[in-house]
């Protein structure tokens, strides 16, 4: 695929060369391209807890601090600088930092609480939350003093810039004296630590700095620096935090802490330009990406912006005079213009590519270049690996350097840019397609590299009997809320688009400034399978399909969106519980599944009616309202009568991070598992009354007395529900379940239509759900039930799913095949359930998630 101007963009080196390519240097071991974050090993996706084949074992105190957490708001009020006295942890010799003779975590808030004293009129540090670990998140600001007038002065301009934008681009003080807010995210993958020793010394240095440019730069721009996104990761030399999830994949669904708290910076700070610190890609990757552009920003404006300040980065980082033959350092990349594809800005799920929905004109991963993470921190020596870091903290500072001077030159530019973002969505106005004549000075611009969308008029989501599940429609709005998306509730009933809607029904007008924000959350997506030809991460995605809300789209509206409502804060309470009589509680949602599990570990006797509901005793409706508020779940009357008693159900799990975090959300009580815990005699199968396999538990693998172990829980009536090739393989090696699997294109991912055979599984399961090299099963034995199939047609709704070179594996094979199996083992009378989607996947797909909890109840023992 070649560019507008004929230059060709090279292909992105693929995973197989990576393994091979090899710097010319004399020092072994140097940091290799690779997609971006990546560390040079490729695609990222959620694997077991380490990559290496082992099960998660987060600690479930981890899981259970990042589901009860809130995300504090940063202070509007009060002038700079802001003082905030530190307490420092106590001292951590383990600190992988160490080794690197870098900061490490516990050393962080001492150095701050100096350099607050050092630059008492310029530095200003806070405290924006914890990690999933517990470790307090700093925010350094950094900026000429402020009184308290004109610091309610600068945010009434910042408030005027997003909420009055064509108001703002008038407002002479804007233009004369608003301060352009710069964001510059360190060390989010926790084994990528150079970003932070840099940001401490950009802090000391401009805190004591005399110089009148210094002086400049700070009366024209705020700088906030977030010094570790990660210090979970930081301190364990991992790249993800202690929940193990990858911070910089949770942007669209905030699951985590860290990412909810940059989230808040965003929404608080409003940054019109950002940085994010990565490693390890030699030469030094300076974003913007190759195609494909997410089609829900202002990318003329991004481009224009984050070009010409990739291009100053560039300077400044080959011009600290690294060279490939002297120090193993390659020249500075940026894919826009020097590759063809596989460093795309496609998924709204990586940090500088959430922040142009919340007003930033250019944002950019930075890759420094000498690796010193993974193999390269266990096998090279202390010298090489402080060399390399020093490097990388140079190089990471010069970035930074660039990053300010650019802002502060262009600080009107950036600003009315900022403006114009905003102004775009408040008045519904077209997106104007890149090209060398709309982003002039940008070259290669070609026709692959336009994307963009037609905004609906409003979206819809129903109340009443529109409505599939009132729980749903509360965590979609309190989501959209919770990114600063604008969301009406209607006081009566209407009419929109042809349609009509009852009251208590929510309403988002896509006529509002993060109008770009509002449709990536909700839109289905689309379908780029013969756009380009590999992805880097994931290529669909829908929380409007996937959340298990009902969303209808308004594409049109004569007469405007003119709906008599107020403006909601928090969605309306939806728990119920009847006043009388027996209650039902459906499972067909996971905050469902989490009041039934509580209600099992509070004694409380409940059992299942026919269609897989819970029958919750008149008995416990104490219990059951407190759950309703808890939870958002209704307990409606019933008259049903129980078939079966439910007890706890207690699932031994070989899992991804994500799947044990969501399983531990539903309210299981979940024991860890693992080829290695098998064969080691550690594991109590008395203690389980399931098994879920979906990484690092390999029957194959087991010796002779953990394979005999696992085979007598099956015999014994003890459940398997698999997912993916490892739970597939499992079923097969262990002779469980008849049913043959078949793998589609390892790469494919995204959303995809099913069809719900209803039972015990996917009764009440939304039309939609995700999939992850996908995988659908044939041959199946007498008795085995097909709960779930993928549509007809071409099921893929919005994401990337090509067949493989000789034809096979795309997504017209998988049409009308089952997705979704269940039977019982010829082992014996245990339950077993096989998955071929990804249900469970980075909290994606919500409204799936009961399907895997009604497989483990309905399996169990």
């Amino acid at each position: 695929m070649g560019t507008g101007t004929g230059i060709p963009r090279p292909l992105l080196i693929t995973t197989a060369a990576m393994a091979s390519a090899v710097l010319l240097f004399p020092v072994p071991a140097t940091a290799q391209p690779g997609p971006p974050g990546g560390d040079g090993d490729g695609v990222h996706r959620e694997r077991a807890a380490a990559g290496q084949g082992q099960a998660a074992r987060t600690p479930a105190g981890a899981a259970a601090k990042a589901l009860d957490a809130r995300t504090p708001g940063l202070r509007h009020d009060g002038g700079y600088p802001r003082r905030t006295t530190l307490t420092p942890p106590a001292p951590n010799p383990a600190d992988k930092s160490l080794k690197l003779g870098l900061t490490p975590y516990h050393s962080i808030a001492p150095k701050l609480n100096e350099l607050q004293k050092l630059g008492s009129d310029r530095v200003s540090v806070e405290v924006a939350g914890r990690s999933a670990g517990g470790h307090q998140l700093y925010l350094v600001t950094l900026t000429a003093p402020e009184s308290d007038r004109e610091a309610r002065e600068q945010e009434r301009m910042r408030e005027l810039i997003e909420n009055s934008p064509a108001a703002a681009a008038k407002d002479r003080r804007i233009k004369a004296s608003y301060k352009a807010p710069v964001f510059i995210n360190n060390n989010i993958h926790g084994n990528e630590w150079e970003g932070t020793d840099a940001a401490l010394e950009l802090i000391e240095d401009l805190a004591k700095a005399k110089d009148h440019k210094t002086a400049d730069l700070l009366a024209k721009t705020r700088i906030y620096l977030n010094v570790t996104a990660n210090p979970d990761g930081r301190i364990a030399g991992t790249r993800a935090n202690a929940n193990g999830f990858d911070l910089n994949r949770d942007f669209i669904t905030a699951t985590q802490p860290e990412a909810r708290a940059i989230r808040q910076i965003a929404i608080d700070k409003q940054p019109a330009v950002m940085i994010d610190l990565h490693g390890y890609v030699n030469g030094t990757l300076i974003e913007p990406t190759t195609p494909p552009h997410g089609e829900n920003y202002e990318y003329d404006l991004f481009l224009k912006n984050s070009y010409a300040n990739a291009l100053g980065m560039e300077a400044a980082v080959n011009g600290l005079g690294y060279t490939a033959a002297k120090d193993g350092v390659e020249p500075a990349v940026i894919p826009f213009r020097d590759q063809e594809e596989g460093w795309d800005d496609w998924p709204p799920i990586f940090t500088p590519q959430y922040m142009p929905f919340q007003g930033a004109v250019a944002a950019h991963t930075i890759e420094f270049p000498m690796q010193v993470n993974n193999r390269s921190y266990d096998t090279l020596p202390v010298a090489e690996l402080r060399r390399r870091a020093a490097i990388n903290t140079d190089i990471a500072g010069a970035a930074m350097r660039a990053t300010l001077d650019y802002t502060a030159q262009k600080r009107s530019s950036v600003v009315a840019d900022q403006i114009e973002t905003f102004r775009r969505g408040a008045v519904g106005a077209a997106q104007v397609p890149v090209s060398q004549e709309t982003v002039p000075g940008v070259p290669g611009i070609g026709p692959e590299d336009v994307y963009t969308t037609d905004f609906p008029r409003a979206y819809v989501v129903p109340a009443g009997r529109g409505q599939r599940s009132a729980t749903a429609a509360a965590r979609l709005v309190d989501h959209l809320v919770a990114n600063d998306v604008r969301v009406e509730r209607a006081r009566r009933d209407f009419r929109l688009g042809g349609r009509s809607y009852e009251a208590g029904s929510y309403v988002v007008d896509m006529r509002q400034p993060k109008r770009g924000l509002a449709n990536v959350i909700l839109y289905e997506g689309r379908d780029i399978s013969a756009d380009v030809s590999t992805m880097y991460d994931i290529s669909g995605w829908s929380l409007g399909l996937l959340w298990g809300a009902s969303v209808e789209k308004v594409q049109k509206a004569a007469g405007g969106v003119d709906v008599p409502g107020r403006t909601v804060h928090a969605a309306s309470p939806t728990g119920y519980v009847a006043p009388r009589g027996d209650l039902r509680l459906r499972l067909d949602d996971p905050k469902e599944l989490a009041a039934l599990n509580s209600l099992l570990r509070n004694g409380v006797q409940v059992r299942r009616t026919a269609d897989g509901s819970a029958l919750v005793p008149a008995s416990a409706r104490k219990k059951a309202a407190a759950l309703a508020g808890r939870y958002g779940v209704a307990f409606h009357a019933t008259k049903a009568k129980g078939v079966a008693p439910m007890h706890r159900t207690r699932v031994a799990a070989a899992v991804t991070p994500g799947e044990l975090f969501a399983l531990r959300e539903m309210g299981f009580e979940v024991l860890p598992v693992s080829t290695g815990a098998l064969n080691a005699g550690s594991f109590d199968w008395s203690a389980a009354d399931v098994l879920f396999v979906s990484s690092g538990l390999e029957y194959g693998k087991l010796d002779a007395a953990a394979r005999g172990a696992f085979d007598a829980f099956v015999a014994e009536g003890g459940g398997v529900v698999g997912r993916g090739s490892s739970g597939a393989a499992l079923n097969a090696e262990a002779g469980l379940l008849a049913a043959k699997p078949v793998e589609g294109n390892g790469d494919a991912n995204g959303v995809v239509r099913v069809v719900n055979a209803g039972g015990p599984v996917t009764g009440g399961a939304p039309e939609h759900t995700f999939v992850y090299s996908p995988m659908w099963f044939t041959d199946l034995g007498p008795g085995v039930r097909v709960d779930q199939s993928y549509g007809a047609g071409n099921p893929l709704v919005s994401g990337h799913w090509r067949a493989a070179a000789d034809g096979s594996g795309g997504p017209a094979d998988a049409a009308g095949k089952a997705a979704v199996v269940s039977g019982t083992s010829a082992k014996g009378g245990a339950g077993v359930v096989l998955f071929g989607t990804e249900p469970l996947f980075r909290a994606h797909p919500k409204g799936a998630f009961a399907q895997v909890g009604r497989a483990l109840i309905n399996s169990a023992r």
